[in-house]
Formats: structure tokens, C-alpha cells, sequence
């Protein structure tokens, strides 16, 4: 079920935590970047996976009202049922890697959300069952840009807090490696490599804030025995 929400950080129980690729090439930028979030996951104990997105989805969302089985199931054959439901949904934490298309996300990450709805809408049998396991995540950004613009990287940004808004998800990060080239992400100077294993290592230990106007919460952010860290914005 979920992770350690925005409520409860710190815990040092181990967890599942997801990676999802979504650029064609296996060594690209992006992906290297989701490989080094997993690996900061994996020294902090928790149990990592990374699935390269292009072999298992392979169709666009089509008209559900048109192609859904009779039984309510969704007819697309192709490897996303088995995503969904033997990983997505038993991850405590996911990481969603991508390169900047057209200043969106990979057409991929993009079908892999799109998808989704086949599961959780009301017409799928066990649609509540999935809306349960599939709420309450913790949730990473790792983006590869050839520019360093960063207005280019704003429109995904945005996409993933809104998702993650109406799933229940903490966004607890995102990480931003320039390069283009396949593997050139490793000369940023900025060292995002090493950030990015940085944020996987504390990926279930980040207290995660968003206030509204009537929020109760005391005049000072961080207490003397607070060993939560802030959220990750690089």
C-alpha cells in the first residue's frame, strides 16, 4: 500500500520504490538520472526496480466505451496490466524519468498516465481496489534537458504536482541533468548524478509542506528534534 505520506516522514522501514524510464534509448540521459535516484534508494535499504517503460507500453489510450472488454477489462494487449498491477500499485515511492519533448514528457510517461484511467474508472470491476493501492505515493522527477533554460522544464513540472495532486502523492523532488548526447548528463557540472542518488537516499525521509491560508501549524519550520528533510527542487 502507500508510502510515508507528507505526515509521517522518517520511517526506516524498507519499501518498494519504482523507477519508470520513459526515453527509447536504454543508456540516455534521463535514465541514468532514474538509475542514480534508485541507487541512493537502495543504500538507504529499501528495495528499488527499473522498468524501461517503451518495452511494456507499446499502445496509446484508446475509447474505453468502445474497446473495453464486456467483463469491463481493458482489451489492449500489451505489457501495462502486468506494470500496473505487479508493480505500480504494490510501489510505496515512484520515480519518473524523462527527457524534455517538445517541453513535455516523453510520449511514453505520458500513455503510462493516460492508461491509468482503463484501471480506476468506475467501469473496470475492481476499480476500487486500484484507486486504494494507488493513492498515497511518494513521487520523483528526473529530467533530462539539452538546454539549461528553466522555463523549458516548468510545463512537466507543473503536469507531475498536478497528477500527484489528485492521486494523494508527496512530489518530494526533482532533479535536472543538461545534456544531449547519450550519457552526456554525466559532464553537468552541476553534479546531478550524485544529486540525484543524494534524493534517493532520503527519498521517505522528506517532510513535504503545502499550506493554505487556515493551515494550523506553528510559527517555526524545522524543531530541534526534527530529522525530516526539506522537499527537493534542484
Amino acid at each position: 500500500m502507500a508510502a510515508a505520506t507528507a505526515g509521517n516522514p522518517g520511517s526506516d522501514e524498507p519499501k518498494y520504490v519504482l523507477g519508470l524510464s520513459s526515453s527509447p534509448r536504454r543508456r540516455g540521459n534521463s535514465r541514468l538520472l532514474t538509475e542514480a535516484v534508485l541507487e541512493g534508494a537502495a543504500s538507504a535499504g529499501h528495495r528499488t526496480e527499473l522498468v524501461h517503460l517503451p518495452d511494456c507500453v507499446t499502445t496509446m489510450l484508446r475509447n474505453c466505451r468502445e474497446c473495453r472488454k464486456p467483463d469491463g477489462h481493458c482489451s489492449i494487449e500489451d505489457g501495462y496490466r502486468e506494470l500496473f498491477f505487479d508493480k505500480v500499485l504494490k510501489a510505496d515511492a515512484l520515480v519518473f524519468g524523462t527527457p524534455i519533448w517538445w517541453y513535455g514528457m516523453a510520449a511514453a510517461l505520458k500513455t503510462y498516465f493516460d492508461r491509468m484511467f482503463c484501471y480506476y474508472a468506475a467501469s473496470f470491476p475492481d476499480s476500487g481496489m486500484v484507486q486504494r493501492n494507488l493513492m498515497g505515493k511518494r513521487a520523483v522527477l528526473a529530467l533530462a534537458a539539452e538546454e539549461n533554460n528553466l522555463s523549458a522544464r516548468l510545463g512537466i513540472v507543473h503536469q507531475l504536482q498536478e497528477i500527484c495532486r489528485y492521486l494523494h502523492y508527496d512530489l518530494v523532488g526533482v532533479v535536472t541533468g543538461i545534456g544531449n548526447k547519450t550519457g552526456e548528463v554525466t559532464d553537468d557540472p552541476t553534479h546531478p548524478i550524485e544529486a540525484a542518488r543524494e534524493l534517493g537516499s532520503r527519498i521517505f525521509r522528506i517532510r513535504v509542506t503545502d499550506y493554505k491560508l487556515d493551515t494550523e501549524r506553528p510559527g517555526r519550520v524545522w524543531n530541534e528534534d526534527n530529522t525530516a528533510l526539506p522537499a527537493y527542487w534542484r
